[in-house]
């Protein structure tokens, strides 16, 4: 595309999706944890277009809101008349000097390079199509060629006799050309077809009658240009989409047992010698350090994870830090707000929420934290519980450096349990334990001479 041209992207995003028997529209069911449109929204933008143009029709109130994007240009379809009137729609937005690229919201997988390359054929003059060789091309327009194999039109499927049929380059609908150009041939539209409705192939003809050269690129693999009508159709793009995420981290340093077996639901940024163990879910933005290994069925959300960090199986870590060196799980789950400052291990039916934990602090066991401050040193017996909620209102826990808390001690909250501090086991610490000093409830055991245990009544 000459330096000079604007881009001008046009998405098609109207469609109701009656296969997906959903009432979300169709475009903005996800895919690896994003939905449809927002793939396509993502390849156009880095190819930093001058407008960025989305059509919308069915649900449109809902995808624009799910969207929120301030760059976008709204565009109504309010009757689906077909591509020829979608595009149409946005025709106000665009400038005719511009190139006009065509995209559809359904067609998640496209690649930007494949996009690149298809806009510079266009070259402001040309039209360009993006074309696919498929050994089963129905339901796909094809094109027709002259006998020196320049474009001659594009058939719709229900439109094309028994000879067009054997056809097997197939129009993926996706097209660069001329604003200008495109606003005039647009205006000759009809719609006397088998569907009754206004194809944007159309225009190939009408370019070919004006003398512009028709021009084809190609895309590297058909998943890019594969569209999604229904659940199944989903699934299997979903399987090509996560396998796609796998072959790039591990082709970053990352070892991952079984690719079939992962999910990535975001934006990824890892290290090196990562290894990544089987049902292992990232999702949102996780950033991973080097020499991290992650065990079985975990799933990381909105996490950083530092270097040197084990985690084990079956953990669940919710928008949580986790600095250098630590251990966590099996079992163990950090919700949001929890920071671990480095060194910590984290252990079985561990729950922590909002709290920071200093570094080499261990809680280990069967142990609930929840807004705390934890010093660093600090060991939390098994079965301790942070009582942070009094019904009402959240209070915070203080734990000081190198301080200890017996098995099965409840920390009501604001309390403060002082540096060096140690709660005996079945502590319920109401106040303030002081620094250095053994704390505990001093209740006396009792036996009951003779005592029978009850039996059941017949």
């Amino acid at each position: 595309m000459p330096a000079t041209t604007s881009l001008n992207v046009i998405i098609l995003a109207a469609g109701q999706g009656t296969r997906m028997k959903s009432a979300l529209p169709k475009v903005l069911h996800p895919l690896g944890g994003r939905p449809l449109l927002g793939h396509v929204i993502q390849a156009a933008k880095q190819l930093k277009p001058a407008k960025l143009i989305v059509v919308y029709g069915h649900g449109g109130r809902q995808v624009m809101e799910t969207i929120n994007d301030p760059d976008i240009h709204w565009a109504e379809q309010k009757e689906q008349k077909g591509t020829g009137h979608a595009v149409d729609q946005a025709m106000g937005h665009v400038d005719d000097e511009s190139t006009v690229l065509v995209l559809y919201g359904d067609v998640p997988l496209i690649e930007t390079d494949t996009l690149s390359q298809l806009v510079y054929e266009a070259g402001g003059e040309n039209l360009a199509l993006l074309t696919v060789h498929l050994d089963d091309p129905t339901g796909y327009g094809r094109i027709a060629r002259n006998e020196h194999g320049k474009v001659k039109y594009i058939v719709e499927q229900k439109d094309a006799d028994s000879h067009e049929l054997t056809i097997k380059e197939s129009n993926t609908g996706i097209l660069a050309v001329n604003g200008g150009k495109l606003r005039n041939w647009l205006g000759q539209l009809e719609n006397n077809n088998a569907q009754g409705e206004y194809y944007l192939t159309d225009i190939i003809a009408m370019a070919v009658r004006d003398g512009v050269d028709v021009r084809t690129s190609h895309p590297e693999t058909e998943a890019e240009v594969e569209g999604i009508n229904s659940r199944s159709q989903l699934a299997k793009m979903e399987r090509v989409y996560q396998r796609q995420q796998a072959e790039a981290l591990m082709a970053s340093g990352v070892t991952i047992i079984d690719p079939a077996r992962f999910e990535v639901r975001g934006e990824v940024e890892v290290g090196r010698d990562i290894t990544i163990d089987v049902n292992v879910i990232l999702e949102g933005k996780v950033r991973i350090g080097d020499n991290v290994t992650i065990g079985a069925n975990c799933v990381i959300t909105n996490s950083e994870i530092a270097a040197g960090v084990e985690i084990r199986p079956m953990c669940v870590i919710e928008n949580a830090k986790v600095g250098s060196g630590c251990i966590i799980g099996p079992y163990s789950r950090l919700r949001p707000g929890a920071d671990l400052a480095g060194d910590n291990h984290i252990g079985n039916f561990v729950e922590i929420k909002n709290s920071n934990i200093g570094l080499g602090s261990k809680v280990n066991h069967l142990t609930y934290i929840g807004d705390t401050d934890m010093g660093s040193g600090v060991n939390i017996g098994a079965g301790t519980i942070t009582a942070n909620y009094d019904g009402a209102n959240k209070h915070r826990t203080t734990i000081e450096d190198n301080a200890s808390t017996g098995s099965n001690s409840v920390l009501i909250a604001p309390v403060k349990v002082g540096k060096g501090a140690t709660l005996g086991a079945g502590t319920i610490l109401r106040k303030d334990a002081p620094e250095g000093e053994l704390t505990l409830i001093t209740t006396k055991q009792k036996t009951i001479p003779g005592w029978k245990r009850p039996k059941k009544t017949k």
